[in-house]
């Protein structure tokens, strides 16, 4: 089972990354998942060199939305985690503080075995919402632009826009103009480099002869 979610982890110098990811969950073992990050991630990079971080339940489609393609107006607040040295979102549904215990990097996503050693409650998950789960498939979508065709981008946020604009509420109305907004800059950006260069060989086209 996939859960969609956000995780916090440190950098470097110690300051929080947000990002939205998927860890797989296995029912047999309720304290344990696996996260894939890509080995290009921020997140894999922090949690490579600091193997601890929180995984967070949320039905904030907005905040998804924008960790999903880096447009945080700021980030939001948080507290010191109990078991880690992290943080935990103070808006969230539950949290989950984790240790990475094993690290696999030969296939193409790193994949990072999780254990859980501490978790909390914030407060009630607001329920099953439509619009809210159009803006996490379109997230994810916005973060494949360069993986997928844009022409099958174009049809799902079609049909991603119909629902957000038939049961979303604002907030879900910003998270999809802020997605489509994205995707449409990175089209612009990748037919920009897939357009040919002049040939600087060539002469510049001549006047036509005027007459008498």
């Amino acid at each position: 089972m996939i859960l969609e979610g956000l995780v916090t982890t440190l950098d470097a110098e110690g300051a929080p990354h947000l990002a939205p990811m998927g860890p797989r969950f296995d029912a047999a073992e309720s304290d344990r998942f696996l996260l894939r990050p890509f080995p290009t991630a921020q997140t894999c990079r922090n949690l490579l060199r600091h193997p601890q971080g929180v995984f967070h339940i949320t039905d904030d489609a907005l905040l998804l939305a924008q960790a999903a393609i880096g447009r945080l107006p700021s980030f939001p607040p948080v507290q010191p985690a109990a078991r880690i040295r992290g943080v935990v979102l103070q808006d969230c549904c539950r949290y989950y503080e984790f240790v990475i215990e094993q690290v696999d990097t030969s296939q193409e996503r790193v994949h990072m075995q999780a254990r859980i050693v501490h978790q909390g409650r914030v407060r009630d998950f607001l329920g099953f919402q439509r619009a809210r789960h159009a803006i996490v498939e379109a997230a994810i979508l916005a973060t494949r632009v360069h993986l997928l065709p844009w022409e099958e981008i174009e049809a799902e946020f079609r049909k991603l826009r119909r629902i957000v604009e038939k049961t979303g509420d604002a907030a879900e109305h910003e998270a999809m103009a802020l997605l489509e907004e994205h995707v449409r800059a990175a089209a612009v950006q990748a037919a920009q480099r897939l357009a040919p260069l002049p040939d600087q060989n060539s002469e510049a086209p001549q006047d036509p002869p005027r007459g008498p």
